[in-house]
């Protein structure tokens, strides 16, 4: 899936007024921990459910961790930037690397018998898995994300 134009970071969108926290990280897992941990702390004072909180946990680490090592290559002067709302029930993040993107229809299932050896597509495979919606941009190297909170404080 592509989105031509992933929402603008540092903006509302058009349909709702609700804007965007960014965050702007070098290319750090250290640094991206600690996004992480905002972001974990945001959701536990909404009171969402372990289990969501589990959910947005992996799929977040996974998407920062192949911005910062995929797309950014471990350059530390490169930046992640990362942008997140929550909407009520659902949470949006966007993450964007400074590297040339790529194709999410290339990375290899990793569920088929020839790629079950490989480490790679796993963390693709997580993310689609655990979050609501995954959509990339046309470039590849931008990431929307949107869980539904059916739990606590999401009660669906």
């Amino acid at each position: 899936m592509y989105l031509t134009d992933l929402i603008p970071m540092n903006c509302a969108s058009n349909s709702d007024s609700v804007a965007f926290t960014a965050i702007s990280i070098p290319s750090d897992t250290g640094e991206a921990r600690k996004v992480q941990e905002e972001i974990e702390s945001q959701l536990q004072a909404r009171q969402v459910t372990e289990k969501e909180i589990f959910s947005v946990r992996l799929a977040l680490e996974e998407a920062l961790v192949n911005a910062i090592k995929h797309g950014n290559q471990m350059d530390r002067s490169k930046k992640v930037h990362i942008a997140y709302r929550f909407l009520g029930d659902r949470l949006e993040i966007t993450i964007t690397d400074e590297g040339p993107g790529f194709d999410p229809l290339d990375v290899p299932d990793p569920t088929a018998v020839e790629n079950l050896e490989r480490p790679c597509g796993r963390g693709l495979m997580l993310m689609r898995h655990y979050m609501s919606e995954v959509n990339y941009n046309e470039t590849g190297n931008s990431v929307l994300m949107s869980k539904v909170f059916r739990g606590a404080n999401g009660k669906k």
